[in-house]
């Protein structure tokens, strides 16, 4: 049972890392919407598509909007925070009750 266990472990470790690094990409799509940076740039272009879905989605579900500050970028940030902690913890305490 160890390998299960092992197993788990390694699936929350990665999906920790994946949703730490999905919220810096989300952090540097917020950074870029407040310069005037070349949105031809791949690296610009790469941000944008990985990160408008989920944000529209949040745009079209909560139109959160104050004096033109979009804040669902806030928003998809706490929901990733919440998903980190609840689940990749839930996935190690599983792993620990592992005989």
């Amino acid at each position: 049972m160890f390998l299960f266990r092992n197993l788990i472990i390694a699936l929350a470790d990665v999906l920790h890392i994946f949703l730490s690094v999905y919220m810096y990409i989300v952090i540097a799509r917020a950074v870029i919407s407040w310069f005037n940076i070349n949105s031809d740039h791949q690296v610009v272009q790469f941000i944008h598509r990985v990160t408008e879905q989920p944000l529209a989605w949040i745009r079209k579900a909560i139109p959160v909007v104050i004096s033109g500050l979009d804040l669902s970028p806030v928003l998809l940030i706490f929901a990733i925070l919440f998903l980190d902690h609840f689940i990749v913890e839930t996935l190690r305490q599983i792993a620990v009750l592992q005989p």
